[in-house]
């Protein structure tokens, strides 16, 4: 332990506090590449088509059954500080372009692995970080070279972008069915804006409830609520709905203060109840003479409002989220109204059809047939919670794959494909180097392999045999060869349909560079003690001095 230093006379100087541990030079380097390589072990399983899933089970018993390389780091509870700098590669990916986030982490691991390599070697890690960095940005210009662009009008193109994304999930079976949602989803909420086009995800509902099978997933034009109608007395389906959205309480309006009415006269009394019945049948008529035939109202509706809606036949919500209300306005176009005076007839909204059904046991509002909706609605149906959950990530996934298309309308091949080609240049690229960063740089094009090398693996194919034959035909000039998991094969990935953003590709190379040169800056790693709660009374807590199998709970 370094915190004790020593003066020429012998006396004990304590630099830091008692407890804390440093670890220098060589060990601290080798203890934080084995932390982020064994966070690489555990998702590369989970790479690609034949990538097998993960059930990780949380402090509380709740399961998750996921292979997306983001939700099982996100999920597993981690110590290490390097470790945790992997799971931040993962959520920064998984945030920026939602794809390809198992594939940043597993190369992450990659170029860690191939730095230590060198580090043994008595490379030193800045040399290693500078090869690394050089080569990232040459990886990126071939990236950009061999990017094709799209037309993002071309329907048939983003569905086999949008498959390619689900085809390594639990989805990939029903594929072409959500792909199409996906799609269409994406499109009706993309704004074309100066500049290109810009798709905001938040305008796409996603709602999920486990029941039917998932070829029952369907895309609304409109929005669901998961509310019911106010009374029971109000119509349950309006056809050519007119809808108001408003933001005010349709309850007579308390004082602030605790405020009393004293009354003398019976009569008195009854002329108090009848004013409130008044100005709540007023608030009614205020709504009814606009022409609106739905109310959907962000605060409380009073009894007896409701009465006076049911004999108006206005269907109405209480208590709507106001996310809801906003994405109502977008996908209706109604206006939000905050005082009901304001309201008028060209403050409504339209749809063909509102309606209020039962999803499983709950009863849902659906506001659908809009005509031209900027917001839209995803119902997402499968045989159980799991799968239904499972299912949600995959979608999310997906529709930040269209996002990356719609915005930057470039694509590369799938199947390790880019990553094999950019490997096999910068080999060639690296005689150009001098010193010992040429190094570096194979060692980058080493790790680059890892992704294809990854995915035969998981296929059960042959890796040496794979990596062989792959690079033979690459180095014939045929850029989209790559591994095809599915049929266990090295085959041609553009004319498989195996198609991804480039968008995705270019964040897995930054993030994964930018992460595996931080760790290796690292030289010197102090970890201050961990502060200590007084015992617990025995079989109670464990004192939870850092919560050791929550001491007498149980709950080993």
């Amino acid at each position: 332990m370094a915190s004790i230093q020593t003066t020429a006379n012998g006396t004990p100087v304590l630099i830091l506090r008692e407890g804390s541990k440093e670890n220098k030079g060589r060990e601290a380097q080798r203890n934080n590449i084995m932390a982020a390589k064994l966070i690489a072990e555990i998702v590369k399983t989970s790479l690609g088509p034949r990538g097998m899933d993960k059930m990780l089970v949380d402090n509380l018993g709740d399961v998750t059954i996921t292979n997306d390389g983001a939700t099982i780091l996100k999920e597993i509870d981690v110590q290490h500080p390097a470790a945790k700098m992997m799971v931040e590669v993962a959520k920064s990916v998984d945030n920026e372009v939602g794809d390809g986030t198992t594939s940043s982490v597993v190369f992450a691991g990659a170029l860690l692995e191939k730095a230590e390599e060198l580090i043994n070697k008595d490379v030193h890690p800045s040399v290693i970080v500078d090869g690394y960095n050089a080569a990232a940005e040459q990886a990126l210009k071939l990236l950009q070279k061999i990017a094709i662009e799209v037309d993002v009008s071309d329907k048939d193109m983003l569905m086999k972008i949008a498959r390619t994304s689900m085809d390594s999930k639990l989805v990939s079976d029903d594929s072409p069915h959500l792909g199409a949602i996906v799609v269409d989803a994406a499109r009706m909420v993309a704004e074309k804006k100066e500049g290109g086009t810009k798709v905001d995800l938040d305008n796409i509902k996603v709602e999920k409830k486990a029941g039917g099978s998932m070829g029952d997933t369907k895309l609304i034009k409109g929005i669901v609520l998961d509310k019911e109608v106010v009374h029971a007395g109000m119509p349950r389906r309006i056809e050519n709905a007119k809808i108001a959205l408003i933001n005010a309480a349709l309850e007579i309006e308390k004082t602030e203060m605790s405020a009393e009415i004293r009354i003398s006269d019976p009569q008195q009394m009854q002329m108090f109840l009848e004013e409130e019945n008044r100005m709540l049948k007023s608030m009614v008529d205020k709504i009814k003479s606009s022409g609106a035939t739905v109310a959907l109202c962000q605060k409380g509706i009073d009894d007896i409002a409701q009465h006076y809606l049911a004999k108006a036949g206005v269907l109405a919500v209480r208590r709507v989220k106001e996310s809801d209300m906003t994405k109502m306005a977008l996908a209706t176009g109604a206006r939000m109204v905050n005082n009901l005076d304001d309201l008028t007839a060209k403050d409504l909204g339209s749809a063909q059809l509102v309606e209020e059904r039962k999803v499983e046991t709950d009863k849902w509002v659906f506001i659908e047939g809009c005509k031209n909706p900027k917001s839209v609605t995803i119902l997402i149906r499968g045989g159980s919670q799991r799968v239904v959950d499972e299912a949600d990530r995959s979608l999310h996934d997906a529709l930040m794959v269209m996002k990356d298309v719609l915005e930057k309308p470039a694509i590369v091949a799938g199947g390790g494909a880019p990553e094999a080609y950019i490997a096999n240049e910068l080999r060639q690229w690296s005689s150009s180097q001098e010193g010992r960063a040429q190094l570096a740089v194979q060692k980058f094009a080493d790790a680059l392999d890892s992704i294809p090398l990854n995915l035969a693996e998981n296929a059960g194919m042959d890796p040496i045999d794979t990596m062989t034959e792959l690079r033979a035909k690459q180095s014939k000039g045929q850029k989209w060869t790559g591994v095809d998991a599915r049929n266990t094969q090295v085959a041609d990935m553009y004319k498989q349909n195996v198609l991804e953003p480039a968008a995705i590709k270019q964040q897995i190379i930054k993030s994964a560079t930018e992460v595996a040169s931080m760790i290796l800056r690292i030289d010197d790693v102090i970890a201050a003690s961990k502060s200590r709660m007084p015992a617990g009374p025995p079989g109670g807590m464990g004192g939870m001095g850092g919560m050791p199998g929550m001491g007498g709970m149980g709950m080993e």
